[in-house]
């Protein structure tokens, strides 16, 4: 497969990345910037991936996430992507930010005229760790993942689903149940149908309630988020896991809000707790 580097800047001894390439998953070209930290020759590193909230590309996170330092002490590669398909021939609501472009809510559609190309399940499930494993050097054996508001539950779900692939999974500000609020419900409803069976897979509290199990789970929560008490519903975690028998280290963090303000703040711990658990 064909990457194009799109730019290349040195950072705290290692090395910052803009790529794109043509996807398979979602027939479209994609970007995504990963950050390469000092290493030897040879040697092969743990990767933690990001995913990004609604309306943001990769730049959000690059830009301003504050994680390369963090990254390079620890020898993490961070790999963030973009949140959906672009492109003059894909799908959209122009006129609505929480859907659509921009807002790919890490699913396979299967309803059109989504379904061709808003694939980002599959696009950060399987073919991204691809690409990743024949361009940079990675250590598929060691990843884990986290994500911030939309990406958060992205985070969430995909680590939910296969705890073996991912050692820790961690979160700003998630989505937590989908199903329940209406960013989720607008989204879900449309990509996947109105059969709400079908949305399970993508929420992260109904895949505890359906059996799904984590060890290693951490989320901050700024208590002054605009988003906390219709959207993001923390407390509904915080209960799912009490009932599974699950001990999520779930942080309340006084004052904080939905910003990158609050996700820089924390990036570093959130870096390190990973780091410490992909060895």
């Amino acid at each position: 497969m064909k990457l194009d580097y799109l730019s290349q800047n040195k950072a705290f001894g290692g090395d910052q990345f803009v790529c794109s390439h043509q996807s398979e998953a979602t027939g479209t070209e994609m970007t995504f910037s990963v950050y390469v930290p000092p290493h030897e020759a040879g040697a092969k590193l743990p990767v933690l991936w990001y995913l990004s909230g609604l309306t943001c590309t990769h730049a959000n996170v690059t830009e301003k996430g504050e994680y390369r330092a963090a990254c390079a002490e620890h020898g993490v590669i961070f790999v963030a992507p973009d949140t959906s398909p672009r492109g003059e021939n894909v799908p959209d609501a122009a006129d609505e930010y929480d859907f659509g472009k921009g807002a790919g809510f890490y699913v396979d559609a299967t309803q059109d005229p989504w379904s061709e190309q808003f694939r980002m399940r599959s696009y950060i499930e399987i073919e991204l760790p691809s690409v990743m494993a024949g361009e940079f050097p990675v250590d598929l054996s060691r990843q884990s993942i986290t994500g911030h508001s939309m990406g958060g539950h992205g985070a969430l779900t995909i680590g939910l689903r296969d705890p073996a692939r991912f050692r820790s999974i961690s979160a700003f500000s998630p989505i937590v149940a989908p199903s329940r609020v209406p960013w989720g419900e607008k989204a879900l409803s449309r990509y996947l149908g109105e059969d709400r069976d079908s949305w399970r897979a993508y929420d992260a509290v109904a895949l505890i309630e359906d059996g799904a199990r984590h060890d290693h789970i951490l989320v901050d929560q700024g208590t002054a988020d605009q988003f906390l008490e219709e959207q993001l519903k923390t407390g509904a975690l915080t209960m799912a896991c009490a009932k599974a028998g699950m001990s999520p280290d779930i942080r309340m963090q006084e004052g904080y809000d939905h910003s990158y303000y609050f996700i820089s703040t924390f990036m570093a711990e959130h870096v390190a707790w990973h780091a410490a658990r992909l060895g």
